[in-house]
């Protein structure tokens, strides 16, 4: 099995890697993060503790599309397939406003669109998976989309920009799960999942003192898990065979004392929606590689459902 994490260097994303690193030291990890010294190191880490020498590391910056554009170059010439890719890499907290050398509001370029890019460009190399590949979104319930400011310049709030962020996310995987489909370009499979706990991580590092100590109370009374409790509750989705995690696409999922279950979800049900901001990220992509790839499996979706029996 061959996994593209992104954001793996800390987290649920090192917690994942971990795990898969320590079940099969066949598995392949690839991790995709912005900091190449903690990328080293996570890759010394998982060659000792989880025993798996097949880890490797991409450098790149989500805040950057141009950055995405060429960890995507990398991936493309270093692999011709990919089991699963884990949406995961987003940021959190932060003090203020400020905006990408794009033009973007930071929670939105990383948290959904550099992945938006990243995922619509590695579709093929999904699709070549020997059993089929799989997408999983680190998201989370809740929240909608601002249309009039996506890019919340006038009314900031961190919390907000993530809020908006998983929303998006969701409708994409919505939305892809919608198109393959009709495009028969079925053999992936693209859902989100909620963990059921906060993931005790560095972002305790950067936050403010007063909300730090709350986290502390909290992780005393049990409302934290570790990121290697994380990794091993989470794996089932990715070693899973491709029958039971083709029923999972298109869903939101959560974890439970009866195991992995489905949530409504219906914020991000709306078609129209689904459209309208699948329109708008490739307009903000920039990118004529993302949008040809779109469209193309817009065009196939299309032509098979006109041409169906009715």
């Amino acid at each position: 099995m061959r996994v593209l994490i992104t954001g793996g260097t800390n987290g649920m994303g090192k917690g994942v890697a971990r795990a898969l690193a320590a079940r099969d030291p066949k598995h392949e990890i690839i991790i995709l993060g912005r900091s190449a010294e903690r990328g080293e190191s996570t890759l010394r880490e998982l060659r000792s503790v989880a025993k798996n020498p097949n880890v490797s590391f991409v450098c790149c910056d989500l805040t950057k599309l141009s950055d995405v554009k060429n960890a995507i170059a990398r991936l493309r010439a270093s692999t011709t397939s990919l089991d699963a890719v884990f949406i995961n890499a987003g940021l959190g907290y932060a003090a203020g406003r400020y905006e990408t050398e794009d033009g973007l509001d930071p929670h939105f370029q990383v948290n959904y669109l550099s992945q938006f890019m990243l995922t619509l460009q590695l579709l093929d190399l999904l699709e070549r998976s020997q059993d089929g590949g799989r997408v999983v979104f680190n998201v989370t319930e809740g929240g909608h989309i601002v249309w009039d400011d996506l890019q919340l310049k006038r009314n900031w709030g961190y919390e907000r920009g993530i809020q908006q962020a998983m929303v998006a996310k969701r409708m994409f995987y919505a939305r892809l799960h919608d198109l393959t489909r009709k495009a028969h370009a079925d053999r992936t499979s693209f859902f989100g999942f909620q963990i059921p706990k906060t993931v005790w991580s560095n972002q305790i590092n950067i936050i403010p003192w007063h909300m730090r100590a709350i986290a502390t109370v909290v992780k005393w009374f049990g409302g934290f898990i570790s990121i290697d409790e994380c990794g091993e509750l989470m794996a089932p989705l990715f070693t899973e065979d491709q029958a039971a995690s083709r029923k999972r696409s298109g869903t939101f999922v959560t974890r439970t004392k009866l195991g992995f279950v489905e949530k409504d979800d219906p914020v991000v049900s709306d078609r129209a929606s689904q459209e309208k901001l699948w329109n708008i990220s490739l307009d903000l992509c920039q990118d004529e590689d993302t949008r040809h790839i779109a469209t193309a499996l817009c065009q196939r979706a299309q032509s098979q459902a006109t041409s169906a029996p009715s």
